[in-house]
């Protein structure tokens, strides 16, 4: 019978009332929230049940995560599993991390998995060494039904147990085509063989005979040699001795065979020595390569044949041959039976390669069958293989009729979630719907993040460092400005960054096609995965190469040089602002109101001097009323004092922007603070740090600034603002520049100017000795007496709850015991969850911010981050002095590069009218391009690259960046058939 809509009402109220409910996890009593959604669920089956709005997540911070629990029935939850695998938003939690992975439940069904694994790896190597291409897979691939596994198995095997039998065949018939080969070349060269040992053997014989001779006389010695000689040939491999004139001619034993090239040298080597010396040696190269049976490779060969005596010496030439890998073959020793012999093997050559022709083309048809479905089969068996693996992470309930699943999903994608479970179940055709649960959880959810293609690769850099903790604040947003920008300072350069720009629009372009084919191996696909941060870093360097004027180390002179230079000549002669003052005087100064790139004005003339005057710049110049509009002005190439001015202008441009990176991370700490609404951390940690970092390094900014803005009549005497600073702690507010010398304040030398300086200089000194103390004590005195007041309040509250924990039984009237027994159980779990619930929050309320440590160990961690933070200001802000130092080895490279491969030898050239002038020319500037390229592209590039990193892991992240979250990995197939997965 159906409950009345009151008692239906009031179980909807008693849901909206608490969010959460207490489980345990190895008897799985569902809790209170369970039992009302199963019972609602049983009789107002159309219900829905929503989940309130929440904080959505962004690139700035994670996504809200909850952890849900999951009724499935055994015969719905694979389908389940299979539609959340298509979803890709949820992470399965082990339950059984304790449980071996060989005892759990679908251990066998991942064995079966691997081995269709394996046998789809075999069929692609097959297809890869015929040659076969593989055909895509369709658009769409869902993962099959369990029942497939089996016709799956079945045909695998079937297709697996051919193709073997067909490659045994064809390593058969490929073995008997290599030995057929190799005694047809055997029969080729056999007579050649016996022909010339024979002579040998005859000359060495008729050698003995004339040494015979002479000794016993002269006279009737001719004929008888030649008649011995043609004897010892016709007899020279007879079965039995012959007497010849009382000498008998021995029978000698000859093995031949074939052996690798590269083992011939060695086995006549150890023949030699083994036999010693009584082994006649005969070889020659098989011309054309042989294919090994087994490899298939082409192999070198060579033909050989022994001459010996005595059955002692054969078997020790077989053992060596064997070692050696060598073949061998029974060789007629008479002319008409290798003749014969010959044409027998030649046939049945002819035959074996029809017999392989055919065999190699039904492997082929069947391996062609194969192709086509290989890629879908490989993506099927994957999502089988994942569904199964996420099986094994769940458990069985009390009954052991549904399976019990924990996992992480999104927030926002949690109604997507329920209905692909829905989907899943009315697919597998339960009669019993899936129950889905939110419950809570001490544990810190998974890290979160949505990227696309173009902030994948910041976000790659950034969990480099560390993933970030849960809700915290994400440095990728800022990291795409920041990191480009930073590594544009240090490598600043119109020309490299041109180059970097082209090479990333290239990737960038041709990214479907690249992404397909993945050549170039794994340093490349890490390039091409960053292909939106090359393109930012050579926009950067383009932009900071306009500031800087360089192209190829190189200036440009867009706008005309600022400066103009002065001249002295008869009075009431001036130029500009400037009067003459001697008898030369200029008669035209045309190319001198543009920057000339050779330092001279060619239009310059003396009244007493026939030759011109050179200018130098800019020593002898005077700036006019307008400066440079943008970037540095051309003429500096030329200044003789131009490496000074640089360093200066780049060295407190790296000051400044450390000053503002460092800052930014100490504000996004402030936001943390605020998002975690944690006031003390904001008013003991971030203000003192705020004002310690701008009373030392802001200051310090300050004075550079009013430096460049202040005119000095003398420029000797002005303050030096190292010094300022250093002298403004050792003097309490006093500087060297102040005390008693004759020079400039950064102020002016005036009384009031000084003292100004002075009494700020004491007001920032004692800010920042207060500063330390300020983030030492407060915030770890905070947590000691809160986290007292919290275990005192605690113990109270669980005397005083001691004995209110049991609740009677009350039946309830109008309805059956069962679901008298289901209210009781609730009010039962109400009390115990509102109990824990705010034991939970009174704990998390005393540790928040001191890790749960005890008194001593929250001030030792308090005064480890104080001294960090006070030392790391001054070592941060001098690290961002990495920009000048590689800004300056960049630029110095460069110019060298081009001073000594170029400028040096090419104005010859020029002018050579030879053909070989250009030819040189040409390779000169081909040696720059590969310099160019090789040093300062790559390795100055990856040079930069890594400062720039470590800029931001260890100097600005380090201000507010925890990075010690999880990532969250969902089962999804498409992260896993992209094969992009991580193996733990």
């Amino acid at each position: 019978s159906s409950p009345c809509s009151a008692c239906v009402t009031s179980m909807y109220f008693r849901i909206a009332r608490y969010k959460y409910y207490p489980y345990q996890r190895n008897t799985y009593v569902i809790g209170r929230q369970s039992i009302i959604i199963d019972f609602i669920t049983r009789y107002t089956p159309n219900t829905r049940f929503t989940v309130p709005a929440r904080e959505m997540g962004s690139i700035l911070r994670s996504e809200e995560m909850m952890l849900l629990q999951l009724l499935l029935q055994s015969d719905s939850a694979y389908a389940c599993v299979r539609e959340l695998g298509e979803l890709g938003k949820v992470e399965f939690k082990d339950l059984n991390a304790d449980v071996s992975a060989f005892q759990r439940k679908f251990v066998n069904e991942l064995r079966r998995c691997d081995e269709m694994e394996r046998m789809l790896r075999f069929f692609v190597s097959e297809l890869e060494k015929t040659g076969i291409p593989i055909a895509p897979p369709p658009l769409m691939c869902p993962a099959p039904d369990p029942h497939i596994m089996i016709d799956f198995e079945t045909q695998f095997e079937n297709n697996e147990s051919s193709i073997k039998q067909l490659n045994a065949n064809q390593e058969s018939l490929k073995k008997n085509l290599l030995d057929l080969k190799e005694l047809k070349h055997i029969l080729d060269k056999a007579q050649t063989f016996f022909q010339e040992g024979e002579e040998v053997l005859a000359e060495a014989f008729v050698q003995q005979q004339t040494t015979a001779g002479g000794v016993g006389g002269a006279g009737g010695g001719a004929p008888a040699l030649y008649s011995k000689q043609s004897e010892l040939n016709q007899k020279l491999l007879a079965d039995s001795d012959v007497e010849a004139g009382g000498l008998a001619t021995t029978r000698f034993t000859f093995l031949i065979g074939v052996i690798p090239a590269e083992n011939l040298l060695v086995f006549t080597r150890v023949l030699w020595r083994v036999c010693r010396g009584n082994v006649f040696v005969k070889h020659a190269q098989i011309e054309e390569p042989l294919e090994d049976p087994t490899t298939g490779n082409p192999v070198l060969k060579s033909v050989f044949i022994l001459f010996f005596q005595g059955e002692q010496l054969n078997a020790r030439i077989r053992k060596l041959c064997d070692g050696f890998r060598g073949t061998l073959y029974a060789c007629p020793e008479s002319v008409p039976e290798r003749q014969q012999v010959r044409l027998q093997v030649g046939a049945r050559i002819n035959e074996v390669e029809t017999v392989l022709q055919n065999t190699k083309s039904v492997k082929e048809v069947a391996l062609g069958k194969i192709a086509q479905s290989v890629e879908e089969w490989q993506q099927k068996v994957k999502k089988i293989k994942a569904i199964y693996h996420a099986m094994n992470m769940v458990n069985l309930d009390i009954s052991h009729q549904s399976l019990v699943a924990e996992c992480w999903c999104p927030v926002k994608d949690f109604h997507t979630v329920q209905e692909a479970i829905n989907r899943g179940t009315q697919l597998s055709g339960s009669p019993i719907s899936a129950i889905v649960n939110r419950i809570s959880t001490p544990e810190t959810p998974p890290t979160y993040y949505k990227v696309n293609k173009f902030t994948s690769g910041f976000q790659a850099i950034v969990e480099s460092y560390g993933v970030a903790s849960y809700r915290e604040l994400n440095p990728t947003p800022y990291a795409i400005i920041t990191f480009p920008f930073l590594f544009g300072v240090m490598f600043g350069d119109m020309g490299h960054g041109l180059m970097m720009l082209i090479f990333a629009s290239v990737l960038i372009i041709f990214e479907k096609k690249l992404a397909k084919t993945k050549a170039g191996g794994e340093f490349l696909s890490i390039i091409f995965s960053g292909r939106y941060l090359l393109l930012l870093m050579g926009l950067f360097s383009i932009y900071t190469g306009i500031i800087y004027n360089t192209l190829y180390s190189r200036t440009t002179n867009v706008f005309g040089s600022a400066w103009r230079p002065y001249y002295y000549g008869t009075k009431n002669q001036s130029f500009g602002t400037r009067m003459f003052t001697n008898s030369c005087a200029p008669v035209s100064f045309t190319n001198c109101h543009n920057y000339p790139f050779d330092g001279a004005c060619n239009a310059v003339y003396c009244d007493n001097r026939s030759e011109p005057v050179r200018c130098t710049f800019p020593t002898e110049a005077q700036l006019s009323s307008q400066p440079y509009p943008f970037g540095l002005d051309p003429i500096w190439l030329i200044a003789s004092n131009k490496l000074t001015f640089s360093n200066s202008y780049k060295m407190k441009m790296s000051i400044v922007l450390g000053l503002f990176q460092l800052m930014f991370g100490v504000i996004l700490s402030i936001v943390n603070n605020i998002k975690a609404r944690s006031l003390i951390s904001i008013i003991g940690v971030s203000v003192p740090r705020v004002l310690f970092l701008m009373g030392l390094i802001g200051w310090l900014v300050f004075l550079m600034f009013y430096k460049w803005c202040k005119f000095y009549s003398e420029p000797v005497k002005a303050p030096n603002l190292l010094l300022t600073l250093i002298y403004m702690f050792l003097d309490f507010g006093d500087s060297p520049n102040v005390k008693g010398d004759p020079v400039y304040s950064v102020f002016g030398i005036n009384e009031p100017e000084t003292a100004a300086q002075r009494t700020i200089q004491v007001i920032l000194v004692i800010t920042a000795g207060v500063c330390i103390p300020w983030m030492l004590l407060m915030k770890p005195i905070y947590l000691i007496v809160k986290t007292k007041r919290a275990e005192k309040t605690k113990t109270m509250k669980m005397m005083t709850d001691s004995t209110s924990m049991t609740v009677p039984l009350v039946p309830l009237e109008g309805h059956n015991s069962k679901m008298a027994e289901m209210a009781d159980v609730s009010g039962a779990m109400e009390k115990g969850e509102v109990m824990m619930q705010e034991g939970k929050e009174e704990e998390a309320a005393a540790g928040h911010g001191g890790h749960g440590q005890t008194p001593s160990e929250i001030l030792v961690f308090s005064a480890i981050h104080t001294i960090e933070y006070c030392l790391g200001t001054i070592s941060n802000t001098a690290s961002y002095l990495r920009l000048w130092a590689l800004s300056l080895a960049h630029e110095q490279l460069s110019e060298v590069l081009w001073v000594y491969a170029i400028a040096k030898y090419n104005i010859a050239m020029f002018g050579s009218k030879s053909g070989g002038g250009f030819i040189i020319m040409f390779a000169l500037w081909a040696v720059w391009a590969v310099l160019t390229i090789g040093i300062l592209l790559v390795l100055e590039g990856l040079s930069a690259f890594l400062h720039a990193l470590r800029l931001h892991w260890i100097e600005f992240q380090n201000k507010f960046y925890e990075g010690e979250g999880r990532k969250f990995k969902p089962l999804s197939f498409a992260i896993i058939l992209a094969g992009e997965e991580e193996e733990e």
